[in-house]
């Protein structure tokens, strides 16, 4: 019987690799003398601003059961509450029309954050496009006929064979401005083309994983071919090509920093705007690149409970 090495040895090896891996990122630091200002960043990300109520009218401040109100001296029921917490007036007071009367502060997005929630909305816009997309194509790719066939292919073979940033730039200069289209649809229809080419050639080799029984079996029970392809080849394609998905949805995310070139603010050119204001360079892209890998992990982590769901399924 062969002895396998204790896991501990192994989890020992890879700590000792990581540490080496330290090691090396710390000498890298010391090589370049960079004076790290870690303190700059989080304002970026989300900070306090101060938000204040102002007087809507004239009026007299006046206490009513335990509030403060502004109470209009031409209409004694015309009231406008004043916030208990961080009032800057007191009962009595007489207040003119602009006048602050509260004030308090809220937590804001900075820009990072709002990058980050550009890059999300992109990626999921794009995502589901390229899903119906790329579907529609793999079936095509698969069709007996030759038009649906061929222009699949050919809008496959063209769409991976050119750069997608170049396929940025015709999207938004020509077809955007033949259609009108404003900057955040154009980066959609560019990343979800792209992305839909891809996803098509997995569909593809998905359903042609299925044996051909799986088909004849659901014929010979009366279903048509596109009621056996909905209900018994996808769902099984669907399961086998879940992976590659993953790594194809990952790979849109990192795309979508491309966007930046058309002025999305993206969190790539959030990261390059804070990087300008900052002259911070080596702790924005750190944590630019951090944000990325907290995104895709988080999709890994999804995917991987969606794998064992199916699995348990079986």
């Amino acid at each position: 019987m062969e002895k396998r090495p204790h896991p501990l040895l192994w989890h020992g090896v890879f700590a000792f690799l990581m540490l080496l891996v330290g090691l090396g990122i710390y000498q890298a630091v010391q090589a370049v003398n960079y004076t790290w200002r870690w303190e700059r960043i989080p304002q970026y990300i989300v900070y306090q601003t101060e938000q204040k109520s102002f007087a809507e009218f004239d009026g007299t401040i006046v206490a009513d059961k335990g509030a403060l109100w502004l109470q209009d001296d031409q209409d004694a029921k015309h009231r406008q509450a004043v916030a208990a917490e961080g009032a800057v007036v007191a009962e009595g007071d007489t207040v003119f029309r602009g006048d602050a009367l509260d004030s308090h502060k809220e937590w804001t997005a900075g820009p990072i954050a709002m990058g980050v929630w550009v890059t999300v909305k992109l990626s999921f816009f794009s995502g589901i496009v390229a899903i119906i997309l790329g579907t529609l194509t793999g079936l095509a790719r698969l069709s007996h006929n030759p038009a649906l066939r061929n222009l699949s292919v050919t809008y496959i073979e063209i769409i991976r064979g050119t750069p997608l940033l170049v396929q940025i730039f015709i999207v938004y200069f020509f077809i955007g401005t033949v259609l009108n289209l404003d900057r955040f649809t154009a980066g959609v229809a560019a990343l979800a083309v792209f992305t839909g080419a891809y996803v098509a050639e997995i569909v593809r080799a998905g359903i042609s994983s299925i044996h051909k029984g799986q088909m004849e079996a659901g014929r010979s029970l009366g279903m048509t071919a596109g009621q056996t392809m909905r209900y018994v080849i996808l769902p099984q394609a669907f399961k086998r090509v879940l992976p590659p998905l993953a790594g194809q949805f990952i790979n849109l995310i990192k795309d979508s920093s491309l966007v930046s070139v058309i002025s999305i603010t993206d969190l790539t050119k959030a990261g390059r705007e804070v990087v300008s204001s900052t002259f911070s360079p080596f702790e924005v892209w750190f944590t630019v690149a951090l944000l990325y890998l907290l995104l895709t992990g988080t999709l890994s982590f999804l995917v991987r409970r969606l794998e064992v769901k199916y699995a348990k399924s079986n």
